[in-house]
Protein backbone atom coordinates (compact mmCIF):
# COMPACT_ATOMS: atom_id res chain seq x y z
CA UNK A 1 0.00 0.00 0.00
CA UNK A 2 1.27 3.52 -1.02
CA UNK A 3 -0.13 4.98 1.79
CA UNK A 4 3.07 7.23 2.77
CA UNK A 5 3.81 8.47 -0.92
CA UNK A 6 1.84 11.57 -1.39
CA UNK A 7 3.10 12.82 2.15
CA UNK A 8 6.24 12.30 1.13
CA UNK A 9 6.23 13.74 -2.20
CA UNK A 10 4.74 16.67 -0.48
CA UNK A 11 7.69 17.13 1.57
CA UNK A 12 10.37 16.43 -0.54
CA UNK A 13 8.93 19.29 -2.83
CA UNK A 14 9.58 21.47 0.04
CA UNK A 15 13.32 20.94 -0.18
CA UNK A 16 13.69 20.16 -4.11
CA UNK A 17 11.94 24.13 -5.04
CA UNK A 18 11.45 25.10 -8.13
CA UNK A 19 13.34 25.76 -11.46
CA UNK A 20 17.20 25.72 -11.17
CA UNK A 21 20.10 25.62 -14.22
CA UNK A 22 23.39 26.29 -11.69
CA UNK A 23 26.00 25.28 -13.93
CA UNK A 24 28.09 23.80 -10.78
CA UNK A 25 25.32 21.17 -9.87
CA UNK A 26 26.35 18.25 -11.06
CA UNK A 27 23.27 17.35 -11.96
CA UNK A 28 22.38 19.87 -14.29
CA UNK A 29 18.83 21.67 -14.76
CA UNK A 30 15.68 20.43 -12.64
CA UNK A 31 12.65 21.39 -11.73
CA UNK A 32 10.96 20.53 -8.52
CA UNK A 33 13.54 18.28 -8.28
CA UNK A 34 13.34 16.38 -11.61
CA UNK A 35 16.05 16.80 -14.21
CA UNK A 36 16.05 16.95 -17.70
CA UNK A 37 17.51 13.47 -18.14
CA UNK A 38 14.58 11.94 -16.23
CA UNK A 39 11.92 13.84 -17.73
CA UNK A 40 12.93 13.01 -21.31
CA UNK A 41 13.20 9.25 -19.72
CA UNK A 42 9.85 9.02 -18.09
CA UNK A 43 7.78 11.99 -19.56
CA UNK A 44 8.64 12.94 -22.81
CA UNK A 45 11.74 11.76 -24.71
CA UNK A 46 13.27 15.09 -26.34
CA UNK A 47 11.96 17.58 -24.10
CA UNK A 48 13.96 20.97 -23.99
CA UNK A 49 14.69 23.02 -20.92
CA UNK A 50 11.30 25.14 -21.49
CA UNK A 51 9.34 21.66 -21.67
CA UNK A 52 10.55 20.93 -17.86
CA UNK A 53 10.06 24.38 -16.41
CA UNK A 54 6.72 23.87 -17.91
CA UNK A 55 6.11 20.29 -15.54
CA UNK A 56 2.44 19.56 -14.17
CA UNK A 57 2.66 18.08 -10.78
CA UNK A 58 0.86 15.08 -12.29
CA UNK A 59 4.09 14.37 -14.44
CA UNK A 60 6.14 15.18 -11.50
CA UNK A 61 4.55 12.56 -9.49
CA UNK A 62 4.89 10.34 -12.49
CA UNK A 63 8.73 10.75 -12.42
CA UNK A 64 9.46 10.35 -8.48
CA UNK A 65 7.44 7.07 -8.14
CA UNK A 66 8.89 5.61 -10.80
CA UNK A 67 12.49 6.76 -10.65
CA UNK A 68 12.35 6.94 -6.70
CA UNK A 69 9.91 5.71 -4.70
CA UNK A 70 9.31 2.09 -6.71
CA UNK A 71 13.42 2.12 -6.55
CA UNK A 72 13.72 1.87 -3.17
CA UNK A 73 10.52 -0.14 -2.08
CA UNK A 74 9.03 3.20 -0.05
CA UNK A 75 5.69 1.08 -0.30
CA UNK A 76 7.41 -1.69 1.71
CA UNK A 77 9.31 0.37 4.07
CA UNK A 78 7.91 0.99 7.54
CA UNK A 79 6.70 4.42 8.61
CA UNK A 80 9.31 7.38 8.34
CA UNK A 81 12.16 5.28 6.79
CA UNK A 82 10.39 4.92 3.91
CA UNK A 83 10.25 9.11 3.63
CA UNK A 84 13.83 8.74 4.90
CA UNK A 85 15.33 6.36 2.78
CA UNK A 86 13.54 8.17 -0.02
CA UNK A 87 14.21 11.88 0.61
CA UNK A 88 18.01 10.28 0.17
CA UNK A 89 17.28 8.95 -3.09
CA UNK A 90 15.92 11.96 -5.01
CA UNK A 91 19.19 14.14 -3.44
CA UNK A 92 21.96 11.72 -3.76
CA UNK A 93 20.20 8.80 -6.08
CA UNK A 94 18.56 5.73 -5.53
CA UNK A 95 21.31 3.23 -5.09
CA UNK A 96 23.40 4.73 -2.65
CA UNK A 97 20.31 5.77 -0.90
CA UNK A 98 19.58 2.03 -0.57
CA UNK A 99 23.04 0.68 0.23
CA UNK A 100 23.41 2.86 2.94
CA UNK A 101 20.41 1.43 4.22
CA UNK A 102 21.47 -1.93 4.15
CA UNK A 103 24.43 -0.69 5.86
CA UNK A 104 22.62 0.54 8.78
CA UNK A 105 20.52 -2.60 8.93
CA UNK A 106 23.75 -4.98 8.04
CA UNK A 107 22.65 -6.52 5.36
CA UNK A 108 24.15 -7.19 2.13
CA UNK A 109 24.70 -3.91 0.10
CA UNK A 110 23.63 -4.75 -2.89
CA UNK A 111 21.59 -1.91 -4.02
CA UNK A 112 18.52 -3.44 -4.07
CA UNK A 113 15.99 -3.62 -1.44
CA UNK A 114 14.76 -7.66 -0.89
CA UNK A 115 13.40 -9.91 2.01
CA UNK A 116 16.82 -9.74 3.92
CA UNK A 117 16.57 -5.72 3.90
CA UNK A 118 12.70 -5.96 4.53
CA UNK A 119 12.75 -8.10 7.75
CA UNK A 120 15.59 -5.66 9.00
CA UNK A 121 13.95 -2.93 8.40
CA UNK A 122 11.12 -4.32 10.27
CA UNK A 123 12.85 -5.79 13.31
CA UNK A 124 14.79 -2.11 13.82
CA UNK A 125 12.73 0.49 16.18
CA UNK A 126 11.99 3.30 12.94
CA UNK A 127 13.18 5.75 15.02
CA UNK A 128 16.90 4.43 15.20
CA UNK A 129 17.07 3.44 11.55
CA UNK A 130 15.87 7.00 10.90
CA UNK A 131 18.62 8.41 12.69
CA UNK A 132 21.37 6.09 11.68
CA UNK A 133 20.64 6.57 8.16
CA UNK A 134 20.32 10.67 8.69
CA UNK A 135 23.83 10.60 10.15
CA UNK A 136 24.96 8.22 7.81
CA UNK A 137 23.56 10.60 5.05
CA UNK A 138 25.32 13.59 6.42
CA UNK A 139 28.80 12.07 6.98
CA UNK A 140 28.51 11.22 2.70
CA UNK A 141 27.21 15.04 1.70
CA UNK A 142 30.57 16.41 4.24
CA UNK A 143 32.56 14.44 1.78
CA UNK A 144 31.89 16.18 -1.28
CA UNK A 145 33.99 18.34 -3.08
CA UNK A 146 30.45 20.79 -3.84
CA UNK A 147 29.68 20.62 0.20
CA UNK A 148 31.39 24.46 0.38
CA UNK A 149 28.68 25.17 -2.10
CA UNK A 150 25.89 23.57 -1.18
CA UNK A 151 26.55 22.42 2.57
CA UNK A 152 24.22 24.82 4.13
CA UNK A 153 21.46 23.66 2.43
CA UNK A 154 21.89 19.76 2.63
CA UNK A 155 22.82 20.44 6.25
CA UNK A 156 18.87 22.12 6.76
CA UNK A 157 17.53 19.11 4.50
CA UNK A 158 19.04 16.35 6.31
CA UNK A 159 17.60 17.71 10.06
CA UNK A 160 14.20 18.34 8.55
CA UNK A 161 14.03 15.02 7.23
CA UNK A 162 15.06 13.68 10.00
CA UNK A 163 12.34 15.46 12.14
CA UNK A 164 9.66 15.16 9.78
CA UNK A 165 10.58 10.77 9.16
CA UNK A 166 10.56 10.42 13.04
CA UNK A 167 7.18 12.40 13.42
CA UNK A 168 5.91 9.72 10.46
CA UNK A 169 7.54 7.06 12.64
CA UNK A 170 5.10 8.14 15.47
CA UNK A 171 2.32 8.72 13.95
CA UNK A 172 1.65 6.79 10.81
CA UNK A 173 -1.39 7.30 8.39
CA UNK A 174 -4.20 4.77 8.83
CA UNK A 175 -6.95 3.63 6.40
CA UNK A 176 -9.62 3.59 9.54
CA UNK A 177 -12.19 6.09 8.76
CA UNK A 178 -14.51 7.86 11.24
CA UNK A 179 -17.73 8.20 10.00
CA UNK A 180 -19.81 10.66 12.26
CA UNK A 181 -23.29 9.17 13.81
CA UNK A 182 -26.46 10.89 12.49
CA UNK A 183 -28.59 12.58 15.15
CA UNK A 184 -30.73 9.98 16.47
CA UNK A 185 -34.58 10.50 14.56
CA UNK A 186 -37.80 11.58 16.35
CA UNK A 187 -38.83 7.81 16.50
CA UNK A 188 -35.09 6.34 17.26
CA UNK A 189 -35.65 8.54 20.61
CA UNK A 190 -39.33 7.68 21.46
CA UNK A 191 -39.76 3.71 22.51
CA UNK A 192 -40.71 1.55 20.04
CA UNK A 193 -43.51 -0.33 20.67
CA UNK A 194 -43.60 -4.43 20.62
CA UNK A 195 -43.94 -5.42 16.97
CA UNK A 196 -47.47 -6.18 15.34
CA UNK A 197 -49.30 -9.92 14.87
CA UNK A 198 -47.75 -11.06 11.65
CA UNK A 199 -51.23 -12.17 10.53
CA UNK A 200 -52.61 -8.71 11.32
CA UNK A 201 -52.00 -5.21 9.76
CA UNK A 202 -51.07 -2.36 12.22
CA UNK A 203 -53.84 0.04 12.32
CA UNK A 204 -52.79 3.82 11.79
CA UNK A 205 -54.05 4.50 15.91
CA UNK A 206 -53.91 2.68 18.78
CA UNK A 207 -57.41 1.69 20.73
CA UNK A 208 -58.15 4.55 23.03
CA UNK A 209 -58.00 2.24 26.87
CA UNK A 210 -61.72 1.91 28.15
CA UNK A 211 -62.32 4.44 31.41
CA UNK A 212 -61.71 3.10 34.27
CA UNK A 213 -64.60 2.49 37.14
CA UNK A 214 -64.58 4.18 40.23
CA UNK A 215 -63.63 1.51 42.90
CA UNK A 216 -66.21 -0.01 45.05
CA UNK A 217 -65.47 1.44 48.37
CA UNK A 218 -64.54 4.78 46.97
CA UNK A 219 -68.56 4.33 45.77
CA UNK A 220 -70.14 3.56 48.99
CA UNK A 221 -68.55 6.12 50.55
CA UNK A 222 -69.64 8.85 48.19
CA UNK A 223 -73.34 7.44 48.73
CA UNK A 224 -72.90 7.53 52.53
CA UNK A 225 -72.71 10.88 52.17
CA UNK A 226 -75.57 11.45 50.19
CA UNK A 227 -77.82 9.59 52.55
CA UNK A 228 -76.50 11.90 55.39
CA UNK A 229 -77.20 14.99 53.86
CA UNK A 230 -80.94 14.02 52.39
CA UNK A 231 -81.51 12.83 56.35
CA UNK A 232 -81.02 16.44 57.40
CA UNK A 233 -82.73 17.96 54.51
CA UNK A 234 -85.62 15.88 56.03
CA UNK A 235 -85.49 16.77 59.63
CA UNK A 236 -85.12 20.44 58.97
CA UNK A 237 -88.49 20.21 56.58
CA UNK A 238 -90.47 18.73 59.23
CA UNK A 239 -89.62 21.07 62.17
CA UNK A 240 -89.98 24.34 59.49
CA UNK A 241 -93.41 24.94 60.39
CA UNK A 242 -93.19 25.29 63.95
CA UNK A 243 -89.71 27.61 63.13
CA UNK A 244 -91.74 29.72 61.00
CA UNK A 245 -94.48 30.70 63.67
CA UNK A 246 -92.01 30.67 66.56
CA UNK A 247 -93.27 27.63 67.82
CA UNK A 248 -91.33 25.28 69.26
CA UNK A 249 -92.35 21.21 68.11
CA UNK A 250 -91.82 18.43 70.52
Amino acid sequence: MDRNFARALSLVLKSEGGWSDNPTDPGGATMKGVTLANFRRYVKAGATKADLRAISDDQVAVVYRRFYWDAVAGALLPDGVDYAVFDFAVNSGPGRAVKYLQAVLGVVQDGRIGPASLTAAGARPAGVVIDALCDARLAFLEQLPTWPSFGRGWSARVASVRRQALLISAAPLTTTVSVPLAPASADQMAPTAPPADPGQHASAEAPAEPPKSASPVKAAGILALIALALGSLIAWAAHLPCNLFGVFCQ
